[in-house]
């Protein structure tokens, strides 16, 4: 797994090394880890290198489920939690679904490497979905970090990474558009650009999550 993040991270808000924490981390790497190889499986149309990362979707369904429950179990514990961790809980709780559809947003992009559509990809296409999943994975690297830094000013950062990932999206569109490939290639082509786009607008708002719960400390 790429080492983007530490496998153990200081929590600042309880000040303590959480076991918690580096579930949750380990969930943001493979995301990273997924964002970065889907598009270059799928440009390459290496059908080995896709079937693994779609198998290896499981692993963030299962670790998103295993977090999910423990996550609920510690709220209601009898007695509570105090504020500062309840607080960093519910964070939790709010970004796993960002980060597990996420995962299967890089999966349906590799899933999509079977039916050969890169091969009729113009040079500008391909160059333009390359960097789309470029940026995305420097979103989600730069999502982990605030949420493991508990970083308000990232939300910002990530906004104006959207509009770049917006912006190739439309150039992508209109590539496609004048292109003359098949219709039904052009369709599924589409949704592969959609889910690239869609990658970033799911960083941004793990980001904005960290940085209300970073505000109100």
């Amino acid at each position: 797994m790429t080492g983007v993040i530490s496998d153990v991270a200081f929590d600042p808000s309880i000040g303590v090394r959480d076991p918690l924490d580096a579930q949750v981390l380990e969930i943001f790497a493979l995301v990273h880890e997924a964002v970065g190889l889907a598009a270059e499986v799928f440009l390459a149309a290496d059908r080995t290198a896709a079937r693994t990362l779609v198998q290896r979707d499981q692993l963030i369904d299962e670790l998103h489920d295993r977090t999910e429950q423990a996550v609920i179990a510690e709220l209601a514990r009898p007695g509570g939690v105090d504020p500062a961790r309840q607080a960093w809980l519910l964070l939790i709780i709010r970004i796993l679904p960002e980060l597990e559809r996420s995962g299967d947003l890089a999966e349906h992009i590799a899933a999509h490497t079977v039916q050969g559509l890169a091969k009729w990809l113009s040079v500008r296409a391909r160059d333009l979905v390359a960097q789309m999943a470029t940026l995305g994975a420097e979103m989600w690297k730069l999502a982990a970090e605030a949420y493991e830094q508990r970083d308000a000013s990232a939300a910002r950062v990530l906004r104006v990474r959207d509009d770049e990932i917006d912006d190739l999206h439309v150039n992508l569109t209109a590539e496609l558009a004048a292109s003359g490939i098949p219709v039904s290639v052009a369709i599924e082509m589409a949704l592969v650009a959609r889910y690239l786009e869609r990658l970033g607008d799911h960083a941004v708002n793990v980001t904005r999550r960290v940085q209300q719960v970073a505000k109100a400390r």
